[in-house]
Parts: structure tokens; C-alpha cells; sequence
């Protein structure tokens, strides 16, 4: 994992939400993911995590900063021009109910793709639905069938085999596992590993079950309001946090999963997530922090590089 396939520079996304207010959603976000990697990103919900996701596979246009995807400036691209980008950076979403069209057979679905490259026609397309069908554990006769006629875990192995179908070599999973049972999630994730393994994929993995994001990721990321607050491998993340924020999310694990606990004291946040309309002066997370000095309400801390390969944006590290 040495080749770097995603350079992300000051990313920003802000949203209009009206008389002269801005949504910052992601506000100056910098990470780079190498080929073969997973980076998983966590956070609160409102965090910016999915937005991300969204803005660097071109569903959101950026407000401001670079995506460089395998050494080339995807951000300024027209239409035309991502369209080779978008073959090869597909998207896995939350909701597999969602975002299977209710209209039309599974084994349409999954062709589109296909058939809007020009990757196989007629019989050779079949095969290569029926092919991918199998690879996500289901049968080629379900190609026939509604979205409606599958289970949720069902569903989202569809939407797994819809972005294998173009051949990708970067997938975006927005929070893949969240609207499914327990029992089926280890499952979803255990497929993802194996095509990860098999096709050379790179992964961002979007979440927020802390647990499993350590199980399927090489380096966490930790957002809050739009910002990335702490970034490091998974091993050093939860043997050795250094922002507060992820000392309070990782108190939060089950205490039935003791291996991924520093301590058993649980921190407990007071107050919540402050508004992206008018987020604080200073670090964003300062109004919750047990650790808050003065000049975290006046200036928000360097993102910098602590110690190897371990990034942070606080005050403390300074």
C-alpha cells in the first residue's frame, strides 16, 4: 500500500440554507487514502461523514478545495470529464431499499452500469450479472426479481454487485451496515473484505459503530462538525487516542466488547452538536470538551502531525 489513489486538499462543502445562511458541512478537510487501503471515516451524525463520500464521488460539487484521484485534479472536471472518473469511484448507500429503483429487476439494475460503458452486450452481459450475482452470494435466478422481494441484507449485497458491475478500483460505503439486522452486518462486512482481497479494491468506509470500523479498517479518521479532529491507524487510534472527542467515543463501546475499551469510566458529553449554520469560534468541539482552555474558544487548533502517521487538531498537541 504504497501508491496513493486519493489526495484530498482542503476539502469544503457548504450548503445554502437560505437568508444568507450556510450549511458548512465539511469545512477544509485534508486525508489521502493509498491503493488497497480502507479508511474509515466516524462520527456523529451531522459530522460531515457522508457528505464527504458524496462530494468526492461527484454527487455534491466541491464549494472549494482539490480531489485528486490517481494523481489527476478530479474537482474542476465537466460532466464529460468525470465520466471516466466515475466508472472507476462507485458508491455503496445506507439505505439499499432507497436506492434500488422499485421499477425495475434486479438484473437491470446491476446492467445499467454495464450497459452505459459499453463493458458487454447481450449474452456477455447476462453472464456478467448472473457472474456478479454470485459473487455477493446470491443466485442468478434472483435476477429476474423487484428489489422489493429481497431482504434488507439482500438488497445491500445488490447494491454491492451494482457498483462491482463497472469494474471500479475505489468504492465509497456510506454507512453500509446501519440499516441492517445485527446478525447480517459481520456478514456484509466479511463480503467487502473478501472483494476488497480478491479485486484489489480501495475502500472509504463510512460509520459509526466504532467496533466494526477497527474490524474492517487500516486507519480511522474522526470527524465532528465538519472537521477532521484525529487521524491515525487503528491499532494507535484506540490504544492511544489524543483528542478528547475520541477519548469520548471510544468510552462510548459496549462494555461487552472490553478489547476495544482504553477505560470503563464512560465520558459523557453534555450539550448538543452545535448547529453547521453557526458553528463556535475556535475548535468546534471546545463547548463540550472536558479538556477546554481559552484559546480553544478563540482559535481553531493546526492539523498536524504528531507523531508518525498520527494527525490531530487540538490545543493539548499543540
Amino acid at each position: 500500500m504504497s501508491e496513493t489513489v486519493l489526495q484530498i486538499h482542503d476539502l469544503k462543502k457548504h450548503f445554502n440554507a437560505g437568508k444568507n445562511q450556510v450549511v458548512k458541512s465539511v469545512d477544509g478537510i485534508s486525508f489521502s487514502i493509498k491503493k488497497g487501503e480502507t479508511l474509515g471515516i466516524v462520527g456523529e451524525s451531522g459530522s460531515g461523514k457522508s457528505t464527504i463520500g458524496r462530494t468526492i464521488v461527484g454527487l455534491y460539487e466541491a464549494t472549494a478545495g482539490k480531489v485528486e484521484f490517481e494523481g489527476k485534479d478530479i474537482s474542476g472536471l465537466d460532466r464529460k470529464g468525470k465520466r471516466e472518473f466515475n466508472r472507476k469511484m462507485q458508491m455503496i448507500f445506507q439505505d439499499p431499499h432507497a436506492s434500488l429503483n422499485p421499477r425495475m429487476r434486479v438484473g437491470d439494475i446491476i446492467a445499467e452500469g454495464i450497459e452505459a460503458y459499453g463493458l458487454a452486450k447481450g449474452k456477455a452481459k447476462q453472464e456478467r450479472v448472473f457472474h456478479l450475482l454470485e459473487r455477493v452470494g446470491l443466485n442468478p435466478d434472483h435476477a429476474t426479481r423487484f428489489p422489493h422481494e429481497f431482504s434488507g441484507g439482500q438488497r445491500q449485497r445488490i447494491g454491492i454487485a451494482r457498483a462491482l458491475a463497472v469494474e471500479p478500483s475505489f468504492i465509497v460505503a456510506d454507512e453500509p451496515i446501519s440499516a441492517l439486522d445485527v446478525s447480517i452486518q459481520a456478514q456484509v462486512v466479511n463480503l467487502l473484505e473478501d472483494l476488497q482481497k480478491e479485486e484489489g479494491l480501495t475502500y472509504l468506509f463510512i460509520a459509526h459503530d466504532l467496533a466494526m470500523v477497527k474490524h474492517i479498517s487500516d486507519r480511522i479518521g474522526v470527524m465532528y462538525l465538519g472537521k477532521m479532529m484525529e487521524l491515525a491507524d487503528s491499532e494507535t487510534l484506540f490504544q492511544d487516542p489524543l483528542h478528547p472527542y475520541t477519548h469520548a467515543l471510544l468510552s462510548a463501546i459496549p462494555v461487552s466488547e472490553p478489547k476495544f475499551r482504553r477505560t470503563r469510566d464512560r465520558i459523557v458529553l453534555e450539550g448538543d452538536l452545535p448547529s453547521p449554520i453557526n458553528p463556535p469560534v475556535g475548535c468546534p468541539f471546545q463547548a463540550r470538551c472536558p479538556s477546554a482552555m481559552e484559546r480553544c474558544a478563540v482559535a481553531m487548533p493546526d492539523w498536524k502531525e504528531v507523531k508518525e502517521n498520527h494527525w490531530v487538531a487540538c490545543h493539548l498537541h499543540s
